[in-house]
């Protein structure tokens, strides 16, 4: 009775290891942009038990590649403050049982996606797996173009919800992927700046740290800010919003580019989580205009 009691509280810690090697907090968004991106696809054919197999094929791959990436980058969590207490990077769950629950994973998720939607939505999330884990991931010790190359498999999200309602991707499709990828350069940014002493000891080469001023960093992120807003008017333009769309996605993307500048202008803390927060609004308040002006 005693061991059953102590078995217990030890396979309930083991099963939230594997569920935070997933990184489910940060894949939340890849599985809401992925289903944006099928129900803007689906339209009025859209299946409820399409949505919910890309919803779960997504997520799967998603966490696939969060757990490949801890797995790979267990160094560089144990050398960082904010991720040291990373299951494979504190030594509570190996490499090899990483990697193979991400294997597990991968599988799962493509298959999923193959069977429940179509082969072309899960060839597109085989590319954003291998992209992030085997091509982002190994170059981030390498180079700061490291950051541009993972915004790629970071964008293909809504592509995959896209692709798994209309069979292709359409320009409507490349809309969605460009104003994901401009949107991840000053979130990105504005966080690595905050963090950059954190980085800089696990000898990672963002901008943030080769240019410790912030001011490469943060003019990267305004101008990606400042391409962001045409992008995210021309969802409008190709029938993904409208008016109301249009109207809020100038607003939302003028105030993002004033944050992005006031960081590029001043670099402090404030501004850079002022950049960061605004980050983390903008996306979803996008995302729900147009879901909201596709069903009403």
């Amino acid at each position: 009775m005693k061991t059953a009691a102590i078995a217990a509280p030890a396979a309930a810690s083991r099963a939230a290891d594997f569920l935070t090697l997933t990184k489910p907090r940060l894949n939340s968004l890849v599985v809401v942009s992925a289903g944006v991106g099928y129900y803007l696809g689906g339209g009025g054919a859209a299946s409820p038990a399409a949505l919910v197999h890309t919803l779960v094929g997504s997520g799967l791959v998603a966490g696939a590649a969060a757990a490949f990436n801890q797995a790979a980058e267990r160094d560089i969590d144990a050398a960082m403050e904010r991720t040291r207490r990373r299951p494979v990077a504190a030594g509570r769950v190996t490499p090899f049982e990483a990697r193979l629950f991400a294997l597990v994973l991968a599988v799962l998720g493509l298959l999923e996606l193959a069977l429940g939607t179509n082969l072309t939505a899960a060839a597109v999330a085989l590319a954003t797996l291998v992209g992030y884990a085997a091509v982002y991931t190994p170059l981030k010790r390498r180079t700061p173009w490291a950051t541009l190359v993972g915004a790629v498999p970071g964008a293909l999200p809504p592509v995959i919800g896209w692709t798994a309602a209309r069979g292709t991707a359409g320009l409507e499709a490349w809309v969605l992927f460009g104003i994901v990828f401009l949107w991840q350069m000053p979130h990105f940014h504005a966080l690595s700046w905050l963090y950059r002493d954190d980085f800089r000891r696990a000898g990672l080469p963002f901008l943030a740290v080769l240019d410790a001023s912030g001011r490469q960093a943060s003019v990267q992120g305004l101008l990606c800010a400042a391409a962001l807003l045409p992008v995210s008017l021309t969802a409008g333009l190709v029938g993904l919003g409208g008016p109301l769309y249009l109207a809020a996605a100038a607003l939302f993307g003028s105030a993002f580019i004033v944050a992005a500048a006031r960081f590029a202008l001043h670099r402090s803390a404030a501004r850079a989580r002022a950049v960061f927060l605004g980050s983390l609004a903008y996306l979803p308040l996008l995302w729900g205009l147009l879901v909201v002006e596709r069903a009403f």
